[in-house]
């Protein structure tokens, strides 16, 4: 599976995690049980179909080997395995967040991603 995958979190949200220390999810994310991630292949769809036209985002890198067991790929969107954190995010595990703007098209303009 990929060794990095994404977060796409509004920065007030992301804020929050970095002053309590721990991110426990966004309100789609505590509704579900889980916080949900995408893989670099996934994130741009992603962002389209959740976040479309939507500002003050940040796109946290997160590192797959810190999580452990609690991190799940299961079939969503079309049967493609995305990955779910079934605990909250250890901070430790963030390998880096970076401002996810909106182009002049309207679309999010994405940072190179690694896998």
């Amino acid at each position: 599976m990929d060794r990095i995958i994404y977060k796409i979190v509004p920065r007030e949200i992301w804020q929050e995690a970095r002053s309590s220390g721990v991110f426990r999810g966004a309100a789609i994310d505590l509704t579900d049980g889980y916080i949900h991630f995408s893989t670099a292949a996934q994130a741009v769809e992603t962002a389209a179909r959740h976040f479309a036209g939507v500002e003050g985002l940040l796109l946290v890198a997160v590192d797959t080997g810190a999580l452990g067991a609690a991190l799940r790929f299961e079939p969503s969107r079309g049967g493609d395995l995305f990955p779910h954190l079934y605990a909250n995010l250890p901070l430790d595990a963030v390998l880096w967040e970076k401002p996810l703007p909106l182009g002049e098209d309207g679309q999010h303009v994405f940072p190179e991603m690694d896998r």
